[in-house]
């Protein structure tokens, strides 16, 4: 058996080949020699010409991100988090059934689910060998302990409302069934809410529910785990470092470790950002995003997508007789130059709105609503004079008066006040608002007030003449609690104490149709229906902005609805890469 093995391998004719070059001279050697390698080197150069067309680079696995965090982590758990932080890590290490990508819902946990022809009952399987990330098995258990923990009045979980009036029902360890009072199709955005252990968090009773380590050092079953903590010498975390998970049910990611680093302040984290100590920066103030925009040198590139919110002067007409006055409010709107708030107050991070639903929402389902055109100052021009043909004049101030029809009654000035919150772009804005309005001709008094103090005082109240506030529109596209006249009243936010029967008949059918062509009809009938009333100034969405090293590639940011949504794309970002030949990309 050795034998076989100790065969010579011989070039034919070889000894006769070296007897010959053996009797060369040696000019004739050197020449040989260089022949040699010219034809050694060609050969490798046409090799290399030959892969370089035939090969093709791909992502390859490996790599780290350093994402910088304004806060800290204090609740990192689906069930209890609020703050961007808490959500972000949630988003990387927890997953849900479902998952929201480019617009739409797909599995996660779920291999799959099916609706009833009613649409009330929702039917979920599990994929099979599902653990978390400690290795314990993931089941239907888990789900229904995790959406009871969210229904628990107790532990006043902000995804409460969500599952208000929802019954869970397990059919086996891998199938869960939802039931709902009346047909919803928002439903499925409920369903990318991350599931959690029960076998750690069914020990933890509801008052220790928010104090436990686990919200600190979570486990999950998300594409990243927590690797190390790192803390400052009063125990408080400083960083995290997340890895990436084997077990993941999904795509595994290619990057293979991402770190979290936390500052006090956004000014500290953009020192961080220049002098790289971290890569990526998210939610970043859009004056500080244009300077960061304009360092084209630097190591990072600054990427923004629009937001699905709608910021706006909602018209409470019940306590102010002035904007009750269509003419007036079409007056106003005329006068507004929207893309002049854009470029003062957002640096340009922004999108000018007309109407009460983001057009970047209803892109998805394939809608493209009619806007308005950009201002100039003959709008202006026209404004004054639809307000003049309807009886206004302006006094010796330059505010516009109207003299009452009854005898002994005083004029009505063009005067009220705007209501908003105490945080700068909402300030500036307003006041820009104030200086455009009072080039119309109008006297507009800003209000600001503390957040908390701003919604005890004035929003729960109804007690305002104008309000400067926005929407924030979720994944299931329900516009009902801003415009159903059901929620003219605290806790729902039809701020404009709008009514308007077809405007409700509307917002009843998009909630309660599976049909996305009616859907689509809908949603265009809804916008002409508010757009003609205007019960409010629609202003502009704002941009999520996001600073990323170049280096990084594969990054979507086309499904974002809370910044936390910007991990959505995360299996496909990459900053190392490989060539591989055609065939096997």
């Amino acid at each position: 058996m050795t034998e076989q093995f100790q065969k010579e391998f011989r070039l034919k004719r070889g000894a006769h080949i070296l007897n010959y070059i053996s009797k060369f001279s040696a000019t004739e050697k050197a020449i040989f020699g260089t022949l040699v390698i010219l034809a050694c080197v060609s050969a490798l150069i046409l090799a290399t010409k030959a892969s370089a067309i035939f090969m093709t680079e791909v992502p390859a696995y490996g790599g780290e991100l350093r994402e910088g965090e304004v806060g800290l982590p204090r609740t990192i758990n689906p069930i209890l988090a609020v703050s961007d932080v808490d959500r972000d890590l949630s988003a990387l290490i927890y997953s849900g059934l479902t998952k929201y990508e480019k617009g739409s819902f797909v599995p996660d946990l779920a291999q799959s689910w099916t609706v009833s022809s009613d649409g009330l009952i929702y039917d979920f399987i599990l994929r099979k060998g599902l653990t978390f990330q400690d290795g314990t098995e993931l089941t239907s258990d888990d789900v229904a302990f995790t959406i009871q923990k969210i229904q628990d009045p107790l532990l006043k979980s902000p995804r409460q409302g969500d599952w208000a009036n929802i019954t869970v029902k397990q059919i086996s360890p891998s199938e869960i069934q939802f039931a709902l009072k009346q047909p919803y199709s928002g439903f499925l955005a409920n369903t990318t809410i991350g599931i959690v252990p029960k076998h750690i968090w069914g020990a933890v009773n509801d008052d220790q529910f928010i104090f436990s380590q686990y919200n600190i050092q979570p486990v999950g079953s998300g594409p990243y785990k927590v690797d190390s903590i790192s803390r400052d010498s009063g125990g408080i975390p400083v960083s995290y470092r997340l890895i990436s998970w084997k077990d993941y049910a999904g795509k595994r990611p290619f990057i293979s470790t991402i770190s979290f680093y936390f500052f006090s302040r956004e000014d500290k984290a953009l020192s961080a950002l220049n002098d790289g100590t971290i890569d990526s920066l998210p939610s970043i103030d859009p004056v500080e995003a244009k300077k960061l925009a304009s360092n084209t040198a630097e190591g990072y590139t600054v990427l923004e997508t629009p937001l699905p919110r709608i910021f706006g002067v909602f018209f409470n007409q019940t306590q102010s007789a002035i904007l009750a006055d269509p003419v007036v409010r079409n007056a106003l709107d005329m006068a507004t130059d929207r893309n002049a708030i854009i470029d003062s107050v957002l640096s340009g991070y922004g999108a000018s709105a007309h109407g009460p639903i983001p057009t970047r929402l209803l892109s998805d389902l394939g809608i493209t609503l009619d806007s308005s055109g950009n201002f100039d100052t003959a709008q202006l021009s026209a404004a004054q004079a639809l307000l003049e043909k309807n009886g206004w004049r302006k006094n010796s101030s330059g505010i516009y008066e109207k003299k009452s029809s009854k005898p002994k009654t005083a004029s009505t000035t063009l005067s009220f006040d705007i209501y908003t919150a105490d945080a700068p772009d909402l300030v500036a804005t307003a006041k820009l608002l104030k200086t455009q309005w009072l080039a119309l001709g109008a006297q507009v008094d800003v209000q600001i007030f503390e957040p908390s103090d701003l919604y005890q005082n004035v929003i729960r109240t109804r007690k305002y003449d104008a309000l400067l506030f926005g929407e924030q529109i979720g994944k299931d596209r329900d516009l009902y609690a801003f415009w159903h006249s059901s929620q003219r009243n605290a806790p729902g936010l039809n701020v404009a104490m709008y009514t308007n029967s077809k405007v409700d008949a509307v917002l009843t059918d998009i909630r309660t149709t599976s049909s996305t062509t009616i859907m689509i009809n809908d949603y265009k009938k809804l916008d002409q229906l508010i757009q003609a009333d205007l019960p409010a100034l629609f202003l502009y969405s704002p941009d999520f902005i996001y600073a990323v090293p170049k280096t990084l590639a594969g990054v979507r940011l086309d499904s974002i609805i809370t910044p936390a949504d910007h991990w959505n794309s995360i299996t496909s970002w990459y900053t190392e890469t490989e060539k591989v030949w055609n065939i096997f990309k």
